[in-house]
């Protein structure tokens, strides 16, 4: 690997020299920044370039960034003050003979890359505020710092192993100490870790027993899964025997499992005969039931017929010798009564020649009164027959027909 890297500043003729100035690297020089000479009066076509960041002052007081192209007469007071790179810089910062916990010293070569930017703004910090020169002796010191002091935790056989883990956080401490100066750490790599020859070699002959040690295990392996593929190898054919076995009762147990489903067959079909003969007979069996309980039903069906209809003739007889004894007492009644009516009209007749000379007011109370009688005896025949005994028939039949020789 190269020396350690140096971050410069350079001045240059003109502005257009830029690109050809930043790819020029003179022991182990690195251009960062670029500084253009100031002209005697004036720029007559000042050509800015594209590519890096440009700044210009006026009378020594930085105006910020100048957009490229040509710019035409320029005085001398105008001038272009820094031409920052835009491009990925790498940077070798080798440490030598650093200890190692064991007192083993070590040299490790270190390769950082890194950037300005991303704007015109970190150019301007990193230009005002560090510089190249200054920023080449901070990323000088802070590398060999972290580089020795990694270097001191270990020993000198686990220096190789520290790789990675170192490089990942270097890149957060630099990163944390340069943003604020407009720089972008972007990769940390150790590329390579050196030891004392003698002890390199001893390291070589201690890898190369290793090597040979892995060999031994890897051959000592070998017959240890030769080994198990015999064992494996017996182990399968034992397994086959077993399986053939196994498929060998798996068949007597299918011809058994037939028969029995052969039995089960024939049983569930005599079953099912017996279950046939058993439903027929029932079936007959309670055919004959329902045939006798027919006929008997019907047997007393007509029975009750013939019960209602020597009932229905007797009550027919009895109801038309009612109604005959009926009609003889009704038309006896009305005979009496009409009997009663002439007598009563006899009578009413006699009671009126006897009482032609009577007073008025005894004519009419008589004549009142018989129109009531009359009424009453009307009543009584229209009703049809009465029987009245005793003497309270007696007394009623007094009542209606006045006693002869008796006046009123």
């Amino acid at each position: 690997m190269d020396g350690h890297s140096r971050l410069v500043q350079r001045t240059i003729k003109k502005a257009t020299d830029a690109d050809t100035a930043f790819s020029e690297l003179i022991h182990n020089e690195i251009p960062m920044v670029l500084v253009p000479s100031k002209p005697l009066l004036f720029h007559f076509a000042l050509n800015v370039p594209s590519g890096p960041f440009v700044l210009w002052q006026r009378f020594m007081k930085d105006k910020g960034p100048l957009k490229p192209g040509v710019k035409w007469i320029w005085p001398s007071w105008n001038y272009i003050s820094h031409i920052v790179t835009r491009s990925v810089i790498s940077y070798n910062a080798p440490a030598r003979n650093c200890p190692t916990a064991d007192s083993v010293m070590v040299s490790v070569d270190l390769s950082l890359t890194f950037q300005i930017g991303p704007d015109i703004e970190a150019a301007r910090k990193f230009v005002y505020r560090l510089g190249p020169n200054r920023f080449d002796e901070l990323l000088s010191a802070e590398t060999e710092e972290a580089i020795r002091g990694l270097v001191y935790s270990v020993t000198h056989d686990k220096v190789n192993d520290l790789r990675e883990e170192f490089a990942s956080n270097m890149l957060a401490t630099l990163n944390s100490k340069v943003e604020p100066f407009g720089v972008q750490i972007l990769n940390v790599k150790v590329t390579n870790v050196k030891l004392p020859r003698d002890l390199q070699e001893r390291l070589e002959h201690t890898t190369a027993f290793k090597t040979r040690m892995e060999e031994q295990e890897k051959s000592h392996e070998n017959q240890i899964h030769a080994l198990k593929d015999n064992a494996e190898l017996e182990l399968e054919t034992i397994r086959k025997a077993n399986n053939r076995k196994i498929q060998e009762i798996v068949a007597e147990r299918a011809v058994f499992e037939t028969q029995k489903r052969e039995m089960e067959e024939e049983a569930r079909g005599e079953g099912r005969v017996r279950e046939v003969e058993a439903k027929t007979k029932a079936g007959v069996s309670l055919s004959i039931a329902k045939g006798t309980y027919l006929v008997n039903k019907v047997k007393g069906q007509q029975h009750v017929e013939e019960i209602l209809k020597t009932a229905d003739i007797g009550a027919q007889r009895i109801t038309v010798e009612a109604d005959k004894e009926a009609y003889v007492s009704i038309r006896e009644s009305e005979t009496g009564l009409k009997v009663a009516e002439y007598q009563a009209e006899a009578m009413v007749v006699s009671a009126e020649a006897e009482a032609e000379a009577a007073e008025a007011l005894a004519e009419k109370r008589r004549y009142d009164l018989e129109w009531s009688r009359l009424e009453v005896q009307k009543k009584i025949a229209k009703n049809g027959r009465k029987f009245i005994t005793g003497e309270q028939g007696q007394a009623i039949l007094d009542a209606l027909i006045p006693k002869a020789g008796i006046k009123t």
